[in-house]
């Protein structure tokens, strides 16, 4: 699987972390940064992400801020963009199953490297079911043609 990663500079070492963990795993990464400890704005690295997989370059994208919120925020304002913030494993397994999210964001300062593991993984292994949520799904993108 091809997935986008980007974070802050609050996130440099757990998004490291995470993408060794996954490369380990066959996965293949690009690293849309930061790659600096140096305080950074977290908006660059979630549209960079956000249009890569929007374009189709990557399969998924992985974000990571100090809470996850303000680089989901951002990442939600590229059209075609459903980016969920999760804390645990069941509410990004959910994302997918049930919003067909495409993006996972979750925080540094929230979530330990262990449980980030564990929300990738619940993430990237679940399968949008369709049925009732296809047309749930729908309508909240119906939503981005109305700005």
């Amino acid at each position: 699987m091809k997935i986008a990663m980007g974070n802050d500079h609050a996130a440099l070492e757990m998004k490291r972390d995470i993408k060794g963990y996954l490369q380990e795993k066959g996965h293949i990464i690009t690293d849309y940064g930061t790659n600096s400890p140096e305080a950074c704005d977290y908006p660059i690295y979630a549209k960079l992400v956000a249009e890569s997989v929007k374009k189709g370059d990557n399969d998924f994208g992985i974000l990571i801020c100090g809470t996850g919120i303000g680089i989901s925020l951002a990442a939600n304002k590229v059209k075609g963009i459903r980016a969920a913030v999760c804390s645990e494993p069941y509410s990004a397994k959910l994302a997918r199953q049930h919003n067909n999210a495409n993006i996972i964001a979750f925080g540094a300062r929230v979530v330990g490297s262990e449980m980030a593991k564990m929300i990738v993984d619940s993430f990237l292994e679940a399968e949008f079911e369709g049925g009732i949520h296809e047309k749930r799904v729908g309508m909240m993108m119906e939503l981005e043609q109305e700005r």
